[in-house]
C-alpha cells in the first residue's frame, strides 16, 4: 500500500489526510522512538510500530483490519513511522469485485469462443456430411450424386474425385446399357434367321442338313462379327479409320441380305456412281448402319430394296430406299430419338446408326418420307 501525505508546520502530517471516508483507512503516526504522535491508532506501539521503527516495513492482520507499518527515514536514519489500517471488508471489496469482473469477462470470452468454434465446427462438418451422403448414395448406385465446391482446398479435392468417379461410373454404365440395347436389336434379326433356317431344314425331308449346317455357320459368322464390332464400336477402341471402297464395300455389306430379301420374294439392288470417291469411316460402324437401314426396309418397307452410292462433293452419299408406305410427320420427328434408355432392342436401331454416323465424322437423315428414303452422308477421302 502506498501512502501520500503533507506536511504540516509541524513536519507531520495535517489532521484531514489521516483519514480517507472512501476506502475507510486511518493513518498515525510515530516518531523513531515509536510515540504516538498523531492520528487514528493505538496509543501504544504494537509489534507492527515497533518493526517499522526498526527500519523494518511490516504486514498482517488485527481484530477485523488490515495494518501496514512503514519507517519514515531522512539521510538513511529511521525518523517515524506511518501505520495504516483499515476494514478488511472495505479493503477487500474492491479486490473482489475486480475478481468478480475479471472472471466475469473471462466467462464472455470463453462462450464467445465457444459459440465461434461451434460454429467452425459446424462449417467444416457439414461439407464433410455432404460428402458422406455423397459416398452413401454411389455405392448405392446413384451415379447422378454431385458434390458441391465449398472454401476448403483439401474437402474441395475430395469433392472433385468422387465427381469424376461418380462420371465415370455414369458413363460406364450407360455404355453399358446402350450396347445390351443396340446388340439385341442387332442380333434379332440374324438369330431368327438363323434359328428359322435350322427349323426349316429340320421340318423337311430329304433336306440337305450339310448345307443347311454351312448356312447356320456363316450365320453365326456374322453374328459373331457383329458382336465384335458392337464391342469394339461400344468402347471407342476402333483406332484409325479405314479407307472404303465404295463398290465392294456395298457388294460386300448387302451379301447377306440379297438372300433375305429374295425369301420375302423382294429385290435387292445396288448401283454405284463410278465416279463415287473412296470413303473415310470405321468399316465396322458403316456396315453397322447399313445393317439397320436394310433391317428397316425389310421389316417395314415393301417392293425392291435400293441401295446407291454417289458423289456428293466434301462427302459420299449412300442412299437405301424401297416402295414402302412411307413415314408420317409425327413418326419423322421422333424417328432418330431412342424410344426409351432401357428399350430392350426396340425403338433403338435408327438412334444407334445416326450415332455411329456422327462418331465417323458423318450424318444421317430421312432424305424423303414417302417413299422412304434415307442418306447416309461419310467424309470422301479427297476431303481429308
Amino acid at each position: 500500500m502506498r501512502v501520500a501525505a503533507t506536511l504540516s508546520d509541524d513536519g507531520v502530517p495535517a489532521a484531514d489526510e489521516l483519514e480517507d471516508d472512501a476506502t475507510l483507512t486511518f493513518l498515525s503516526v510515530y516518531d523513531h522512538d515509536g510515540i504516538y504522535i498523531r492520528g487514528r491508532g493505538p496509543d501504544r506501539p504494537d509489534a507492527y510500530v515497533r518493526a517499522a521503527a526498526q527500519g523494518t516495513p511490516s504486514t498482517g492482520s488485527a481484530g477485523g483490519e488490515l495494518i501496514v507499518a512503514v519507517p519514515v527515514t531522512h539521510d538513511g536514519d529511521v525518523v517515524g513511522v506511518v501505520r495504516v489500517s483499515g476494514s478488511r471488508d472495505a479493503l477487500l471489496w474492491p479486490v473482489g469485485l475486480a475478481w468478480f469482473g475479471m472472471l466475469g469477462l473471462a466467462l464472455v470470452a470463453i462462450g464467445v469462443v465457444w459459440l465461434l468454434a461451434r460454429r467452425q465446427a459446424a462449417r467444416l462438418a457439414r461439407p464433410l456430411d455432404d460428402l458422406s451422403t455423397a459416398a452413401r448414395r454411389l455405392g448405392n448406385g446413384d451415379f447422378s450424386v454431385r458434390v458441391p465446391t465449398v472454401e476448403y482446398v483439401e474437402i474441395d479435392a475430395v469433392g472433385s474425385a468422387l465427381n469424376r468417379t461418380a462420371v465415370r461410373l455414369d458413363d460406364l454404365l450407360a455404355r453399358e446399357r446402350a450396347f445390351s440395347a443396340d446388340a439385341s436389336h442387332q442380333l434379332r434379326t440374324p438369330l431368327t434367321t438363323l434359328r428359322l433356317g435350322l427349323e426349316a431344314a429340320l421340318v423337311r425331308p430329304g433336306h440337305d442338313l450339310r448345307s443347311a449346317i454351312h448356312k447356320g455357320l456363316d450365320s453365326a459368322g456374322r453374328i459373331e462379327r457383329t458382336v465384335d464390332e458392337l464391342l469394339t464400336l461400344a468402347r471407342d477402341t476402333h483406332g484409325p479409320v479405314d479407307v472404303l471402297d465404295i463398290s465392294l464395300f456395298l457388294r460386300e455389306a448387302t451379301e447377306p441380305w440379297v438372300t433375305r430379301l429374295g425369301d420375302e420374294g423382294r429385290a435387292l439392288r445396288v448401283s454405284v456412281d463410278p465416279q463415287t470417291p473412296p470413303a473415310v469411316a470405321s468399316a465396322a460402324a458403316v456396315r453397322q448402319v447399313l445393317a439397320v437401314l436394310l433391317d428397316n426396309a425389310l421389316t417395314h418397307g415393301a417392293g425392291p430394296v435400293e441401295v446407291s452410292a454417289r458423289d456428293a462433293g466434301d462427302a459420299v452419299g449412300i442412299e437405301v430406299a424401297d416402295g414402302g408406305p412411307g413415314i408420317t410427320a409425327d413418326a419423322a420427328n421422333q424417328l432418330f430419338f431412342r424410344r426409351s434408355a432401357a428399350a430392350n432392342g426396340h425403338g433403338v436401331g435408327l438412334a444407334l446408326a445416326r450415332r455411329l454416323a456422327e462418331a465417323e465424322g458423318g450424318h444421317l437423315r430421312l432424305a424423303s418420307p414417302a417413299p422412304p428414303v434415307f442418306t447416309l452422308l461419310l467424309p470422301a477421302e479427297r476431303a481429308r
